[in-house]
């Protein structure tokens, strides 16, 4: 078998759907390596992502592609193919906390995370030494009250020069504009430093420790228009107790943070997410 490849599909549910796609497989001489599907009763779509191998080279048979077109007309779906271990071009952005993106730094080096690291955009100069190793290109754009259309106008810049496909808000201390959200739906993750929905907004854990919870967490989501409210990728959570001082539950944070948004920028890389109705379906690997 040649290389693995990854179907993406997304469609109104109906019955036979799974076995239409078997069926255009099979048609194909292509094998299929692993499926995963979900039927939402509540929205009444149907997703699936399944990874696949061709018999006869290393390419997606072209026959395929073109079936592959007209099934998603006639079911008014969305689909993609993306080829396996093929790494996502990412852009991190980060303000003065280094530790998200530090994580996401060491997997992609180590290879347990599947995207290529582009660059670097930080609206401080305080990471830039510390993010000198990393051999990445580090871009400077400040922003103020004043300055943050350009700043945005900036960035996406970056975007198009880098091929950046993927933009990690990673501790990146700026709300992005409406503009800016709506032009990188589905492609820009932000970690939030608690465990949404509850603590939003400025000092989380100070929220939280006022209020003595006993469990504190960290969510990375799609960033949107709605502050804070994007569709959920992951979660984390780790239990507390009354002896937790604020500055303690910022030290797990730290950790819980990085964990929950390596999570999700792997799920994204690995096309196992897909949007649903303001939330996410993200499918086992």
């Amino acid at each position: 078998m040649g290389q693995e490849h990854i179907l993406t599909l997304a469609c109104p549910d109906r019955v036979g759907l799974v076995a239409t796609v078997a069926r255009l497989m099979e048609r194909h001489g292509c094998f299929i390596a692993s499926s995963r599907t979900f039927g939402d009763p509540e929205t009444g779509q149907f997703f699936a992502r399944v990874v696949f191998q061709s018999e006869a080279d290393d390419d997606v048979p072209t026959g395929l592609l073109a079936d592959l077109e007209d099934a998603a007309g006639e079911l008014d779906g969305t689909w993609g193919v993306h080829k396996v271990g093929q790494p996502v071009k990412t852009l991190l952005l980060v303000s003065k906390s280094d530790h998200c993106a530090n994580t996401l730094l060491y997997a992609a080096r180590r290879g347990e995370l599947p995207i290529e690291l582009v660059g670097i955009v930080s609206n401080h100069r305080t990471l830039e030494a510390g993010f000198a190793h990393w051999g990445l290109p580090f871009f400077h754009v400040p922003v103020t009250a004043a300055t943050k259309q350009d700043a945005e106008a900036r960035m996406f810049d970056l975007v198009e020069e880098t091929g950046a496909e993927l933009v990690v808000l990673a501790r990146y201390m700026q709300v992005l504009s409406n503009h800016a959200c709506t032009r990188l739906a589905g492609r820009c993750i932000n970690i939030h430093h608690s465990f949404l929905p509850s603590f939003k907004g400025a000092q989380p854990y100070h929220q939280a420790h006022a209020r003595g919870v006993k469990v504190i967490g960290a969510s990375a989501h799609y960033v949107t228009p709605d502050l804070d409210e994007g569709p959920i990728i992951t979660q984390v959570t780790e239990g507390i107790d009354h002896t937790f001082s604020p500055a303690d539950m910022i030290e797990l944070g730290r950790h819980l943070e990085g964990t929950a948004l390596l999570r999700a920028v792997k799920a994204h890389a690995e096309h196992r997410i897909f949007i649903n109705a303001g939330k996410t379906v993200v499918f086992a690997r």
